[in-house]
């Protein structure tokens, strides 16, 4: 009743507030726009969903909590806290290892994601923080200019699937300042994102900060103009990644990390297109996959858990990943004193700097297989 009323409000801004002092338990809902004034949802109090799936309305959604569908011109801020209690959901036999005897159960495994922004514009997150929730904590679906500042969001470390943010078919998106740790991906890039920069994030634990997965199902994928920069990986499984599964098309491209500092990330500067998650056919090699192109890594220092190399580059058999650019990277082992080569396959690139560890494996050049094919490269409009 209080979103309908400002939102329908002939104010040119309204105010809904959740105060300091209360808690409120919030059913699944779609706020839906437009709206006649730019509206803030201020939360100094805590909201929070039902209590786990046996308390989720019957005739509910379970894949969303809280929809903002359609709105132009809005900001969602506070002092107060928004707690996905998300323990119920993660303990779920059919979540990963979560069945009898650590095995994964089949069947459905719905949960909701926290906030949901789609088909929105001219949006504001800041200042708020985000606990536990159920999956994703946000997601950004075909929004546009979208800047988040100033927030903590964070889930432990083996919660499944509770990235921080998570952007899909969404471009002018700016994340500043913000604090991750989680289960999964800190911050996770979708296909049709462009025109997105973000800088000054601490991450860890998680698995870092991850450009897809793209291309699954043999379908199209198109990203581009994207930029990672002056932030902090703390033991995470990743540091910046880019992921696309065998089979797909598009293109990933104009893509910078830069001044990225790593302490003891297990992969801290990965491609792999190879991505799976499952075994036997549905993973078996296949001729097509989204180009990867025109990558720089700049100012990369830190130190990597040893499991792994400090770099790797797994580009498709049949389509190289090319330009490929590294300029003042700096990686030394956590613990010991092996330095680990780095892996390169299929990759062509070129190094601004020398490299520690030496970086041998980058081919030269520009491959033939791709001078001779008729890639279809993505645009804006695709």
């Amino acid at each position: 009743m209080a979103w309908d009323t400002a939102c329908q409000s002939q104010s040119e801004f309204n105010i809904i507030i959740a105060p300091k002092g209360f808690s409120f338990l919030i059913q699944p809902t779609i706020f839906t726009g437009p709206c006649h004034g730019y509206l803030v949802l201020k939360v100094d109090g805590t909201i929070m969903p039902p209590d786990g799936p046996d308390s989720w309305p019957k005739n509910n959604s379970k894949r969303q909590w809280l929809v903002f569908y359609r709105i132009n011109g809005m900001s969602l801020e506070g002092s107060g806290l928004i707690d996905g209690r998300g323990h119920k959901w993660w303990e779920l036999p059919c979540k990963p290892h979560r069945g009898p005897n650590g095995t994964t159960a089949p069947g459905p495994c719905d949960s909701p994601f926290a906030i949901n922004f789609f088909m929105s514009s001219n949006l504001s997150v800041q200042e708020l923080r985000v606990k536990d929730s159920p999956q994703i904590h946000f997601r950004f679906d075909a929004c546009r200019s979208v800047h988040i500042e100033s927030i903590y969001i964070t889930a432990p470390r083996l919660s499944p699937n509770t990235d921080g943010i998570h952007i899909e078919n969404s471009s002018d998106v700016r994340i500043y300042n913000t604090v991750i740790s989680n289960g999964d991906d800190c911050v996770s890039i979708g296909t049709g994102c462009y025109d997105v920069d973000i800088k000054n994030i601490t991450c860890g634990p998680g698995h870092g900060i991850s450009i897809g997965s793209l291309g699954k199902y043999n379908t199209r994928a198109c990203v581009s103009n994207i930029t990672v920069r002056d932030s902090f990986m703390q033991m995470t499984e990743n540091g910046v990644r880019i992921k696309t599964w065998q089979g797909g098309s598009g293109s990933v491209s104009g893509i910078t990390f830069s001044n990225i500092h790593m302490e003891n990330v297990r992969n801290p500067m990965i491609i792999d297109q190879f991505y799976c998650l499952s075994e036997g056919e549905r993973c078996s090699n296949k001729t097509s996959a989204v180009v990867v192109s025109d990558i720089l890594y700049t100012n990369i220092k830190g130190t990597y858990d040893i499991r792994n190399p400090p770099m790797s580059f797994a580009c498709s058999d049949t389509v190289p990943c090319t330009n490929l650019t590294l300029s003042d990277i700096e990686l030394l082992p956590d613990q010991g004193n092996m330095v680990l080569d780095p892996f390169c396959w299929n990759a062509y690139g070129d190094l601004r700097t020398l490299t520690i560890p030496p970086v041998f494996c980058l081919l030269d050049g520009f491959p033939q297989s791709i001078l001779h094919n008729d890639i279809a490269h993505c645009s804006r409009d695709s």
